[in-house]
């Protein structure tokens, strides 16, 4: 089991900025695709973003333009850059490792097999 610690959630006004962090274990960062997932109340968890242990991301269409992922190798953190916000991205937010390098573009939750607990952002209008 991989544990993976999300931080930096929180409240804040539509068309502003937050960044997520997700400290993960130091054989893991770089080595697997990593991902970013949200999921809202009464709504399924979506793939938002991923990572491969190359640096290649992929996003989906809700965010593309407005979130960046990113990984520090050496602080073993996986980020999530989001500006932009808007009142529907109101989600509680998780990362997740795959037990793949590479990852996919369809950014599907099966392919993840260990999740953080989550942090909840949230965006008012």
């Amino acid at each position: 089991q991989v544990q993976l610690v999300e931080s930096g959630g929180g409240s804040v006004q539509a068309g502003g900025s937050l960044r997520l962090a997700c400290a993960v274990p130091g054989n893991i960062i770089g080595t697997k695709c990593m991902g970013w997932f949200r999921q809202a109340p009464g709504k399924e968890r979506e793939g938002i973003a991923s990572i491969s242990g190359v640096g290649w991301n992929y996003y989906a269409d809700s965010v593309k333009g407005r979130f960046t992922i990113s990984q520090d190798r050496a602080k073993s953190t996986l980020y999530l850059q989001m500006n932009s916000l808007k009142p529907e991205d109101t989600a509680m937010y998780y990362c997740a490792a795959s037990w793949a390098r590479y990852c996919n573009g369809a950014i599907s939750r099966a392919d993840f097999g260990d999740w953080g607990r989550g942090t909840q952002v949230t965006v008012s209008s």
